[in-house]
């Protein structure tokens, strides 16, 4: 096979860190690569490189594409030749259309005036192409991430593709839409594009991958083949990590306590469209030292459900009753929520969970700002400590406390969030989709933690879309689906097609 893409020794370094260390990656024409590695292993700043996020003077090594040393001053550069990256979080706009969304920068236009016949039809065949069936005029805002990622696709095949770069394009997606998105990547495979895939979900890697290069702190580990070798998911994560994990989850010595929270009679009603009831009489309870599952598709209503006890964070005309210890308690209102001892780690950490821009000590003392400040004044050298506690204590990756968020990996931004509830001092967590986006060696330090709290006498909720986390990990499960409650199965009782029959069923 013809060599397309060959980057050389690539380092790359950021205040006070080196993201990337002398990085070889060797991409053949018309396969699909995957790449590989722990959360901040260099794996997304590489793509940057290669794609011009990342400008040429800004990094040391050589680029060569097709056969020629490749220099890009921004990302326009390297669409010039076909290079086009979609980042995890997406880059449209949810209140223009497909079309708009199709051909911004790229208008069909003549003279300053759009020729929207021309737009539409092209649009057309875009939408063919990935599968979508949905009209040109549809606002992206009224579409599922799914059809979303589906759309980028479809805007990267009308810039003339032909190396796709998709950073973890399934985190966020159900199991059919991420099935649906492998499948149109191999589709592309067989029109001649090339593909290179970041993921975490080991299982799609092996599906699709012709080749899989492994990154571990900034370095090129290996290159395996699994055209000529069998390789497993054992075999992959020991090259991530630089150590067997032959045990995806930590043991724990399951031993709960007291009823801790009761949730009676929860209905909760659409925040916009008044006759649509999004929560139908909810009951569950969870005890002291146990960790409860809720299982679910997308859409089934688990971060409604959440988010509505979470200080009516979401919904209208809510009614129920919440207890801890037996005790009625007042969630009206986030702060109300907090004060009573619940905290939600949402599963959105970027938008909902985090200060980006802010630094880790301010994220984290965040909802507890009272436990570091006097008379309102806020005491930074507590608040220093505080942080460099939690940094310790969850293994936050990070050369300062002061050091930005948002120049963290997802794993290490997900142990902020925990650090900044654990402050807080709660009693019950609900965690959504605790550990999305997240490599395999970090996901273990979370339930790691979620064992911790759960030896505290905490109470923990777990919404999760991967099944055999729910499984590993929880006490009971109930299982969701329109917004109710479907079925509750033990942990012995539980199995993957046990909790699939009760969704389709029921």
């Amino acid at each position: 096979m013809q060599t397309l893409l060959e980057m050389r020794n690539i380092t790359k370094t950021f205040p006070g860190v080196k993201a990337l260390d002398s990085v070889n990656l060797k991409v053949e024409t018309g396969e699909i690569h995957a790449l590989v590695g722990e959360n901040g292993a260099g794996k997304s700043t590489l793509m940057k490189v290669l794609s011009g996020v990342y400008p040429m003077g800004s990094y040391d090594g050589e680029i060569h594409y097709d056969g020629k040393v490749a220099s890009f001053a921004g990302i326009a550069d390297s669409e010039k030749l076909g290079i086009i990256i979609i980042h995890q979080e997406l880059a449209l706009v949810p209140l223009l259309s497909i079309a708009e969304n199709l051909f911004v920068g790229n208008e069909c236009a003549r003279g300053g005036v759009m020729n929207w016949r021309e737009t539409y039809r092209l649009t057309d065949g875009l939408l063919k192409k990935v599968g979508l069936k949905e009209p040109p005029a549809t606002l992206v805002d009224s579409l599922g991430v799914g059809k979303q990622q589906l759309i980028e696709i479809a805007k990267a095949l009308s810039k003339d593709v032909r190396l796709l770069i998709l950073d973890e394009p399934t985190a966020a997606l159900s199991e059919s839409d991420s099935q649906a998105l492998l499948d149109l990547l191999l589709e592309l495979k067989a029109q001649g594009v090339t593909s290179i895939i970041i993921s975490h979900k080991l299982n799609e890697v092996r599906r699709i991958a012709d080749t899989i290069t492994v990154i571990r702190d900034g370095a090129t580990v290996s290159t395996l083949d699994p055209r000529t070798e069998e390789i497993t998911e054992d075999r992959i994560v020991r090259d991530m990590v630089g150590r067997d994990m032959s045990q995806r989850y930590p043991e724990r010595t399951r031993q709960t306590g007291d009823m801790l929270l009761e949730v009676e009679g929860w209905n909760v009603w659409h925040p916009e469209h008044a006759a649509r009831q999004v929560i139908r009489d909810i009951n569950f309870h969870v005890r002291a030292g146990e960790v409860v599952g809720i299982a679910g598709l997308m859409g089934s209503g688990r971060t409604e459900l959440a988010m509505s006890l979470f200080g009516h964070s979401y919904g209208r005309n809510i009614s129920g009753q919440v207890r801890l210890h037996g005790k009625p308690i007042n969630t009206s209102t986030v702060a109300a929520a907090i004060k009573s001892g619940l905290a939600y780690v949402t599963e959105d950490r970027k938008e909902l969970g985090l200060i980006l821009d802010d630094s880790i000590q301010r994220n984290i003392t965040l909802a507890n700002l009272g436990d570091v400040s006097t008379s309102g004044v806020i005491n930074e050298a507590d608040e220093t400590k505080v942080a460099e506690r939690y940094r310790e204590a969850m293994n936050i990756r990070t050369p300062s406390v002061f050091q930005r968020v948002v120049n963290l990996s997802g794993g290490n931004q997900q142990k902020v969030v925990l650090s900044k509830w654990l402050f807080a001092g709660p009693e019950v967590l609900i965690l959504d989709e605790p550990t999305r986006g997240i490599d395999v060696g970090a996901k273990f330090e979370i339930y790691g933690i979620i064992n911790d709290l759960s030896g505290q006498g905490k109470g923990v909720v777990m919404i999760s879309s991967e099944m055999p986390e729910l499984l590993g990990m929880c006490d009971r499960i109930y299982v969701m689906n329109e917004g109710a409650f479907v079925g509750e199965l033990t942990a012995e009782e539980a199995s993957q097609e046990r909790i699939m029959s009760l969704i389709v069923t029921e």
